[in-house]
């Protein structure tokens, strides 16, 4: 059995170390999803939910069936994972062994959404292509029961990488910061919405609630930076 070396990050101690400090305040408390999570590690900017990766990969990145450092793997949906699933190869131990970071996978401390660092996946599809894997399960200390079916890897590009290893792109940032504009001149109208939804909640606890399974500030992140490039090409 393949022993994992397990680190657990806090969003805040992800969001530092990602350098996300334009974002920090917005993103503190998050309850973190796959697909923010992924698309920040690896700078591979899909949007939508983890199961259209793959068809939205097509003709914008190489994809393939044999793991690279950086890639996303991309998991089918299944009846308990409806929505898909993606995370990030952090490195290749062996041909049919590798350690990936991903968010929003086991229960840490009896609670979802977090962030798990250096954690084993198997290959275990008769072919050795990756199509059926095994994931570490922390609650168990193991692998888990259960094999998962993915469509395969998803590669970094040369401006994907770039992404990465700055945290966020620019753009990105600038709509994360649009976003937190809006809201501060929404927050007196937003407050009474709040106050009645929820008291005590704010106006970007609203916005990072609302992205939980939707990705809807990817989205929102996603028009943003698409209408500076159509203005660039105006």
């Amino acid at each position: 059995m393949v022993k994992r070396k397990r680190t657990v990050l806090g969003s805040l101690a992800v969001a530092a170390a990602l350098s996300l400090a334009p974002a920090s305040s917005a993103f503190a408390d998050t309850y973190w999803q796959c697909v923010p999570f992924a698309r920040l590690l690896s700078g591979i900017q899909i949007f939508g939910d983890a199961w259209t990766w793959w068809r939205q990969a097509a003709g914008k990145y190489e994809t393939g069936f044999q793991p690279k450092t950086g890639a996303v793997l991309c998991f089918k949906p299944t009846g308990k994972m409806k929505l898909g699933h993606v995370a990030v190869v952090n490195q290749v131990l062996t041909e049919r062994v590798i350690q990936i970071s991903h968010a929003n996978w086991s229960r840490i401390d009896g609670t979802r959404g977090q962030i798990e660092k250096d954690v084993t996946v198997v290959d275990v599809s008769p072919q050795g292509d990756w199509s059926a894997v095994k994931v570490w399960y922390d609650p168990v200390r193991d692998l888990g029961g259960s094999t998962y079916p993915t469509f395969g890897f998803i590669y970094q590009d040369t401006t994907s990488r770039t992404y990465a290893a700055s945290g966020l792109s620019a753009a990105q940032n600038t709509a994360i910061s649009m976003a937190q504009s809006a809201a501060s001149m929404a927050q007196s109208a937003a407050s009474q919405m709040v106050t009645a939804a929820r008291p005590g909640a704010g106006p970007m606890q609203m916005l990072s609630q609302a992205a939980d399974s939707s990705d809807r500030i990817a989205a929102l992140i996603q028009a943003a930076t698409q209408g500076s490039k159509n203005q660039d090409n105006n």
